[in-house]
């Protein structure tokens, strides 16, 4: 955009970042351009097209010019804007952490359905990021007690923050997974890394190269969350894993022999078998 242009209204101001955004090659340009100037303007996008009319201040103007630029470097959205949506919470999320995803939701949903008949479960989220997992666990089951924990000391501050942000009682730990685990537990969780190093390179820049690697690439780290739930959950209790869209049959066939039962993959929203479970029939 042009930084000369003073009044711009409010429609013409929006077409020219969706132009921006499109050249980039952002996929959703109109969608990003309606959420950056929401978020500059403190309008909802319904309210934004009510009032296209409207001229932008040099101060707004200049403000929504800094997060399109932002975005047109492929920054993703939920970066630029510094916070996202996950169920019924709204997360702080910057480059420490993964952004939260629509098909991360049903992994929550699947826990919450396998702990719903237990008043004061335990419940271990492994890898925990920004806490999306851990905190949709509590904010929907109120008698959850849930332990989260992270191998990285940035993405457990920002965890902390979205808890006391959401009023959310979670016990945050710096620990790694690779470590084994202690305790016991009704159902351990875990959006895992699973991309490969191969991989990484060929997804879309937002991921590759602004998402963190740590949180994002990893050889062995299910297998490792799958060994380590069988040594602390309890009789009966259960593991729920994130998968790779082509992962759910290896990772049932990884549970079944590591001797959990009841294996089974849940689609997400697009049909993609997302996330995968076990029972453990042998715990403490």
């Amino acid at each position: 955009m042009s930084a000369g242009a003073v009044g711009v209204r409010l429609d013409g101001a929006l077409a020219e970042a969706e132009r921006r955004l499109s050249d980039a090659g952002i996929a959703t340009p109109r969608v990003d351009a309606e959420l950056l100037a929401g978020h500059v303007l403190g309008l909802s996008r319904t309210e934004l097209r009510l009032g296209r009319g409207r001229r932008l201040t040099p101060r707004e103007r200049a403000a929504l010019d800094a997060l399109v630029d932002r975005r047109a470097r492929r920054e993703p959205l939920a970066y630029v804007l510094g916070e996202w949506g996950f169920r019924r919470l709204t997360l702080a999320v910057d480059r420490r952490v993964l952004v939260p995803r629509p098909e991360t939701e049903v992994v929550v949903e699947r826990c919450l359905d396998l702990i719903r008949g237990l008043d004061r479960p335990d419940v271990l989220d492994v890898g925990t990021g920004s806490g999306a997992i851990a905190l949709a666990i509590a904010d929907e089951h109120r008698g959850a007690r849930v332990v989260a924990i992270d191998v990285s000391p940035d993405a457990l501050e920002v965890a902390r923050e979205n808890a006391a942000a959401a009023g959310l009682d979670v016990t945050f730990e710096q620990h790694d997974v690779l470590a084994g685990l202690d305790g016991r537990y009704d159902l351990v969780v875990s959006n895992p890394p699973y991309v490969s190093a191969d991989e990484i390179e060929g997804l879309e820049p937002e991921v590759r190269d602004w998402e963190p690697r740590l949180a994002t690439v990893g050889d062995g780290h299910t297998r490792a969350v799958a060994e380590a739930a069988a040594g602390v959950l309890a009789s009966g209790g259960h593991v729920v894993l994130e998968v790779a869209d082509d992962g759910a049959e290896r990772t049932c066939g990884l549970l079944a022999a590591i001797g959990y039962s009841d294996v089974r993959s849940t689609p997400d929203l697009t049909g993609r078998d997302r996330a995968v479970e076990g029972r453990w029939s042998n715990g403490r």
